[in-house]
Order: C-alpha cells, then structure tokens, then sequence
C-alpha cells in the first residue's frame, strides 16, 4: 500500500499524492541525528471509503487529526498536558490507546503519568482488582501512575504485611484523594495496618479523606482498631470475617475509639455491585488483564534444563493463578460469615429508637441517665447529647507512640 499510487481530487481534478512536494528534506548529514522526513505522507493520514459507485476513494485527514497522531505516537517525548483542554486530552488518549502505547512497559509508565498529572481522575477514578492479583503484580508500575483515584478495590489481592503498595498509598497524592479503600482478604495482620496508618498517626499525612475502609477477612484483633483512629473522616468500617467477635465489648469499643455503631443490617456499599473501573484508561486495563493471560509460545531453540524448568515452572503457576477460585467466594463463606458494618449515622434524632438493646447498652454505660424507654422529648434529649462521637481530645489520648511506632517512624 505504501508503494502503490493514490490520487485525491481537488478542485474538481485528480491529483497524484507523490507530485504533491510538501518540503525537500535536507541531506543527511554526520552530525544529524534524525534520518527521518517529518513531511512524508504515510497511509495513516487518508481515509479510505467507498462512494455509491462501489469504487475506492481516498480523502485526506484534517491537519488536526495528523497532528494528533503524531503525538501519539511520539507521547514519550512529551513533557507535560497541563493547560490543554480536556476534549483534546481524550482524543489523544483514545489515539494513544489504539496505537498500544499502553502496552509498552518501556513508554506507559510515564505516557499514564503524563495525562494523569494533567487530567487526573478524568484518566482513572475508580480502580477495581478485586481478586485479580495477577494482573496487580504484573502492572504495579503501571498501576502507581494512576494517583488520583478516588476508589480503590484491593480485595482478595494476597498483598501481606509488607506490600510496597502500601507506601505508595500514604506517599503520594493519591493518600489525599483516596474515599474508599477495600483491603479486605489480603492476609493482613495487625502489623500491617499499623504500617499502613503509620504515616498519619505520627506525620499528620496520608489517608486523611478516608470515608469507607473494608478489612475484611484479614486476621484482625480489637488492639487493630487503635490504629484506626486517626482517620478523621471515617464513617464506614467493614470488619466482617475477623478475629473480632459481635458483641457488647466490641460495640463499646468501636464506639469509644471511632464513634462508630454497629449496623444490624449489612451495608449495601460493602456487598461490591458498585465498585468498578471508570475512566479514561478503563479499557487499558481490560487490555493488560487480556494480554496478560495470553502465554507466550515457546521457542523452537536449544536451552539449557534449568531455563526450561523455570519457564515451564512459571507457566504452571500462571495457568493455576488464573484457574484458582477467589480466595472468598462470593456465594459460600460469605453468606454464613458474620457481618460486622460500622457506620456513624447522620440523623441521630431517631437513633436510639433503632438500636438493638446490646448498642443502646453500650451507650447508656458512658451516661446512665439516658434511657430510650422514656418519652419522646426525653428521647430526643438523649439523642443530641450522646450519640455524638467522641471529640478528639478523647480520641488523641490513645494516640501515644509506642515502640513499634518508633521504630517505623525512623524508617522513613
């Protein structure tokens, strides 16, 4: 196609594209690095249609869509999107995307940092990897380029204590914009949530718009929830699946550090039919999971015995990865497990009429004189002067630095 004549009509008669001499390239040269003419058509700047006759006619692109492409293509040696309209910063995402550039572990990177720098959750808002932990290894580089999200899904993702996601949660922007955070079946004990909440309970930073945090199925105590109450704004707390067992103490103690109540309904915003990817680069990352259970063909060349067994090795762990069933399903363990959803109700002047008599319990301990059995106006009394949570003077008494914390506070 590249060798073969095209003819475009102007004004009314036919032209050769090869007579049409757009700029004489200058001759190379020893000290000239680039060996390329800018000004070459190539096939991608004319689009190709057929008219009603059914014969081939070839028009050209607008000056703007040959631009675009060429940014596209070149997007690693942009320095920054900052300024440029949103419109323009979609087409050529779409453009870059088409092109694969995405795909390219050498140029992604700093290509996905480019336009969230600039279009920030516009590019990606929500990020759901709920049991895909396959494709969170293999594109956590990637991954971290997208500091804007204000949803991340991290459940089933096999993270551990000492996950260096973790850190990149409470480092970077991201630990400002970031509202919901599911964690949740991720093997995380109470060390790891005291690393992961290390940085704003001793450096004021991280995590501070927290609203929803799911630690779910994860070998969590009580002595966890400590942890917890420098999160400021923190109205949901899903602690389902834990060692933490229902009862008038854990109620007292949820309540007492976090200002929290159990909730004797299960919370529709932790059952995930929400949460989803949404943005820009949604299909970007369609395209790694698919490109990443694509395995390679072996090659038909001599090897040695160790690389053939780390290959073939490593394959069968993939194809396992990938055949494993979620680390909770959704229909068995789930449905018998014991739901422990904590939220902080906003209407507080019907509260106590809703509570079961352990949660009313464990309000009356902090104030005997309140009693839901009395009249409505007493009721109400009751209502707007202890269902509020516990002030922060409260909360800052149990934030005293113990040696764990110091120890991490001299890691960074």
């Amino acid at each position: 196609m590249d060798s073969s004549t095209i003819y475009v009509r102007e004004r009314g008669s036919l032209r050769r594209v090869s007579d049409i001499i757009l700029a004489q390239p200058k001759p190379p040269t020893s000290s000239s690095c680039r060996r390329t003419n800018p000004f070459v058509l190539k096939k991608e700047h004319f689009i190709f249609t057929y008219n009603e006759e059914g014969s081939l006619r070839y028009t050209t692109k607008s000056l703007f869509d040959i631009t675009l492409l060429f940014v596209a293509d070149n997007i690693q040696h942009v320095d920054s999107l900052v300024g440029f309209p949103e419109q323009i910063g979609d087409r050529l995402f779409v453009a870059a995307e088409e092109n694969r550039v995405f795909l390219n572990p050498d140029i992604s990177q700093k290509a996905l940092k480019l336009f969230s720098d600039a279009y920030g959750d516009l590019v990606l808002g929500s990020l759901c990897l709920r049991n895909r932990f396959p494709l969170l290894h293999e594109r956590i580089t990637e991954i971290k380029a997208f500091h804007s999200l204000k949803s991340l899904d991290l459940f089933g993702c096999r993270l551990g204590d000492d996950h260096e996601l973790f850190g990149h949660l409470t480092s970077t922007s991201l630990a400002s914009s970031l509202t919901q955070l599911f964690i949740g079946g991720n093997h995380l004990s109470d060390v790891g949530l005291q690393r992961l909440t290390a940085p704003i309970r001793m450096m004021q930073k991280g995590l501070d718009s927290l609203e929803l945090l799911d630690v779910s199925c994860n070998p969590l105590s009580e002595m966890a929830l400590r942890y917890l109450t420098c999160l400021p704004k923190l109205v949901k707390l899903d602690a389902s699946g834990t060692n933490m067992k229902l009862g008038t103490g854990l109620k007292t103690t949820v309540w007492n550090l976090l200002g929290l109540i159990h909730s004797e309904k299960p919370l529709n915003t932790f059952d995930h039919s929400g949460c989803k990817t949404e943005g820009w680069a949604e299909q970007v990352v369609n395209q790694w999971e698919t490109s990443g259970c694509q395995m390679p063909k072996p090659k038909k060349m001599e090897e040695s015995r160790a690389s053939a067994l780390r290959f073939f090795g490593r394959q069968k762990v993939v194809r396992e990865v990938l055949n494993a069933a979620p680390l909770i399903s959704e229909n068995g363990k789930q449905t018998n497990m014991e739901k422990l959803h904590f939220y902080k109700s906003t209407g507080n002047n019907h509260l106590c009429g809703k509570m079961d008599p352990s949660t009313t319990k464990c309000l009356q301990v902090r104030n005997p004189t309140c009693n839901v059995r009395k009249t409505k106006q007493e009721s109400s009394k009751c209502d707007g002067s202890h269902q509020s949570p516990p002030t922060k003077t409260k909360r800052s008494s149990s934030l005293v630095l113990t040696a764990e914390d110091t120890e991490l506070l001299n890691s960074y």
